[in-house]
């Protein structure tokens, strides 16, 4: 059963009928394909930024380990956050903006599968471990780095609402 939220009248799907956590049964659901898109944003200081613009940080290529990590991260996914179902993914990648006005580095994931459940977890967790890796990577040069604006850019497949 769903329960329905008395404030907003919207049913709150990973709620069973005593109020308790449950996971979302999405056996009924059809096979369709599905995307999303995130990106989660960084701004590091000029010495740090520097460092990954010029590949001269002493930890190594920082983008490439990001790249790795958040495409790890997203595969993982299920085993970090309790209610999300594993999903056999067809396809991440995570793509890096630098705006150098501002020292900001984006890395937007999109992720792809065929499923009974779409990927919006799997893109949020790629891009957001992404520029965990960047701080990881610059803090010995920027350890007031801010990692912000973590959000879904779009997704699609299965019912939208």
């Amino acid at each position: 059963a769903v329960v329905s939220t008395q404030s907003t009248g919207s049913s709150l799907s990973h709620v069973d009928a005593q109020g308790n956590a449950a996971m979302v049964n999405v056996g009924h659901k059809p096979q369709t394909n599905r995307t999303a898109t995130a990106v989660s944003s960084i701004t590091v200081n000029k010495a740090a930024f520097e460092s990954i613009e010029n590949d001269t940080n002493k930890k190594g290529s920082v983008l490439t380990v990001a790249k790795i990590a958040g495409i790890q991260g997203a595969k993982h996914t299920s085993s970090l956050i309790p209610l999300c179902h594993q999903i056999n993914l067809s396809h991440l990648d995570i793509s890096f903006t630098m705006d150098a006005l501002t020292r900001t580095i984006s890395a937007q994931c999109e992720a792809r599968c065929t499923g009974q459940t779409g990927v919006e977890m799997e893109a949020l967790v790629g891009a957001s471990l992404a520029t965990l890796t960047v701080y990881d990577m610059c803090k010995a040069l920027d350890s007031n780095a801010v990692i912000r604006d973590t959000r879904l850019l779009s997704k699609s497949g299965g019912t939208q609402k």
